[in-house]
């Protein structure tokens, strides 16, 4: 089975994370193949939109822990960074086409990363939003330190990082995270007209709004890609971390300093 689906409808290109038995969570695969498509996507002159969402019920949970784990000790989260999350999220914001993620249910960690990424966020109704990273004593990474600050203010966004609470889809629209939200029935039929409508648009006129976007907005994202790495590198070996993916995958809440 693909585990990114494509589809090129007229100018709209859909691609759909599928990994569903894995809450369609992103391992070095999943990043290659959507590196690959959107590289090709940009070269292609019939995809003038693109639109991103996750097969079933999840966007996508975020990087496969499990997958990190295999990496053992020697695993560099920094390194990691560099040849996965990295590229893809400075792709989202350089394709010169409109990209918009239909976030079609909880999106949560590196996932947040790459929707806040795309151009515009349509959600569905039963969509909702986790940092996700304190969770398991990480610190964020995939331009999220920098994207969700940009969105919903940096007291929002300290708040929902530390204490790991999801934000809800309603929550996510005030707040302007996601520019629109819609019954679940009706995200791929709204995501679709909005993509439809932007294809027939000015999409030389985009790209280079895009530059100057991201010129006014992100000047410092691929240094700040970078230091995200080398934070994480630290968090990545800290005992605070282990202890996090053992209660995570325990299902229990983990002791951080804590004797009894």
């Amino acid at each position: 089975m693909p585990i990114l689906l494509s589809d090129q409808q007229a100018s709209v290109l859909t691609l759909t994370l599928n990994r569903p038995e894995r809450a369609n969570a992103f391992n070095m695969d999943l990043i290659a193949e959507l590196l690959k498509a959107l590289r090709e996507a940009a070269r292609n002159p019939e995809v003038r939109s693109i639109m991103l969402t996750g097969a079933g019920r999840v966007f996508s949970a975020g990087q496969d822990i499990e997958e990190m784990r295999a990496g053992g000790e020697s695993l560099s989260y920094l390194e990691h960074l560099r040849a996965t999350y990295n590229p893809l999220v400075l792709m989202l914001r350089q394709i010169e086409k409109p990209v918009i993620a239909a976030v079609n249910g909880p999106c949560a960690g590196a996932s947040l990363g790459v929707a806040l990424a795309c151009d515009l966020r349509i959600a569905s109704e039963t969509a909702n939003f986790v940092v996700g990273f304190n969770g398991i004593a990480l610190a964020p990474d995939s331009g999220v330190s920098l994207l969700l600050p940009a969105l919903i203010g940096l007291g929002r966004a300290a708040e929902f990082t530390f204490s790991n609470a999801p934000i809800s889809a309603q929550k996510a629209l005030d707040w302007g995270l996601v520019n629109r939200v819609v019954p679940a029935e009706a995200l791929s039929a709204e995501t679709t007209k909005v993509a439809g409508m932007l294809a027939q648009g000015p999409v030389g006129a985009y790209g280079l709004t895009k530059r100057a976007f991201n010129k006014a907005m992100l000047p410092n994202l691929e240094e700040v890609l970078e230091y995200e790495g080398q934070v994480q590198e630290v968090a990545g070996h800290n005992p605070e971390h282990k202890e996090g993916v053992t209660a995570f995958l325990e299902k229990r809440r983990p002791k951080y300093g804590i004797s009894s």
